[in-house]
């Protein structure tokens, strides 16, 4: 057992917070909640790797450093938003986003490296947000339609000098003279991201270092010759903060000497002009998709309790050589002929529909008859070691109340 200050965010509808909280005080965590949202905590006790942890292996917590949580609370996407993040992997920021954004909202995530798009993939599928899809373009060169987002977060490639304390060779590694072709991508994303931006659209321009060519340089690169405007930040509690360079204000510069995060950067750049609709904005025509949309209400679901996909936000389910995926209704307006996917739900095999057993975004409300709702982590211990357990009808799975997945029955046992 150790003393930790890892930080983490609890991944689950407000009224849901106590019920993680408590699963994890009853596998031995303590922790503090932090003063810059609701939703953040600070680990204080660490009996085991918290990653470990029942809540994480089933998406209720994300562990993330402290810092890295300011840019999308910076960029602040309303409910319901649509918001693009550039480059998304491993989706620490993204799936925050989405959280922001609630069910009602879309976040396309695009992570330009093909061998990191299935770990941003998994982390989201982990955490059951239905509402975000992913995609795999040079960020640069994303064929997106100009002036056709609200909301862009952007954290690139960079320097990671604010990681330093965690990689001691991140230095050595990025010496000042090898950042330029660091520098020249930060750039040629800044301009994709100016083109893609509506008119009052906002982009958080973010880094994990502290070199003042990978920060204050690109805003005033941004300001001067891209055109965009520097909305002011104020500075979020909890942190200590260093002076901004370059004779800038309103951008943060978090103090990594003070071992409350890493050295992180944030600029909120601002698009002028009003919010006014654009000819290709919000455009939508019937999608091309290589597969067959679904109607629920035809599917044969032989689970019980039968699927809620009346809980899905809106949009619609597809069936890709029986794979069921959700397409949440913002993303059907994307380009024809962009790669993209959404969210699995399950297999479809002559129509009937089996959904995946970690996909608890299709579980009912926790009631009698409806599955195994345990109470205790030993018991979950258990199941998740391969272990069978007597278990009531039903094939959901709960943990004092809290959605988990679907069991698979043999008789009067379950197995996960």
């Amino acid at each position: 057992m150790s003393r930790a200050n890892r930080s983490f965010r609890l991944v689950c509808e407000p009224g849901e917070a106590a019920a993680v909280e408590a699963w994890l005080a009853a596998q031995g965590f303590a922790f503090e909640a932090e003063p810059f949202h609701p939703l953040c905590r600070v680990c204080t006790l660490e009996p085991f790797a918290l990653g470990d942890s029942q809540a994480a292996r089933f998406g209720y917590i994300y562990i993330q450093d402290r810092s890295s949580m300011l840019p999308p609370l910076a960029l602040a996407p309303a409910q319901g938003s649509c918001v693009l993040d550039m480059c998304a992997a491993p989706g620490s920021k993204t799936g925050f986003l989405a959280q922001l954004t609630g069910r009602a909202g879309f976040v396309l995530g695009n992570e330009p490296g093909h061998g990191r798009l299935p770990t941003l993939r998994q982390n989201l599928r982990r955490m059951n947000l239905v509402q975000a899809a992913t995609c795999s373009y040079p960020g640069e060169s994303l064929p997106l339609r100009d002036e056709s987002w609200d909301f862009i977060q952007l954290d690139p490639p960079c320097s990671g000098w604010g990681t330093e304390a965690k990689n001691p060779e991140v230095r050595a590694i990025w010496t000042p003279e090898k950042t330029g072709p660091l520098v020249s991508l930060q750039r040629k994303l800044l301009a994709r991201a100016a083109s893609l931006l509506a008119p009052g659209g906002r982009a958080l321009y973010s880094t994990c270092t502290t070199n003042v060519e990978e920060n204050e340089a690109q805003t005033l690169f941004a300001m001067d010759e891209l055109g965009l405007d520097l909305s002011p930040l104020a500075p979020p509690p909890g942190f200590a903060l260093d002076a901004p360079m370059l004779g800038l204000s309103g951008v943060v510069r978090t103090d990594m000497t003070a071992g409350e995060g890493q050295g992180f950067y944030l600029a909120l750049l601002q698009k002028p002009g009003s919010d006014e609709p654009h000819p290709d904005k919000g455009a939508q025509a019937a999608p091309s998709l290589p597969g067959r949309r679904l109607d629920p209400a035809r599917l044969d679901c032989p689970n019980d309790p039968a699927p809620a996909f009346e809980r899905l936000p809106p949009g619609e389910i597809w069936d890709f050589a029986g794979a069921a995926f959700f397409l949440p209704r913002a993303a059907l307006g994307l380009p024809p002929g962009f790669r993209w996917q959404g969210f699995p739900l399950g297999k479809i095999v002559k129509n009937r529909f089996r959904p995946d057993p970690r996909c608890r975004a299709l579980l009912p409300p926790w009631r009698e008859g409806a599955g195994l709702n345990l109470t205790d982590p030993a018991g979950l211990s258990a199941l998740l070691s391969g272990q069978s357990i007597a278990a009531p009808p039903g094939a959901g799975l709960y943990f004092h109340g809290l959605p988990l997945g679907w069991l698979t029955r043999k008789g009067k046992r379950a197995i996960w």
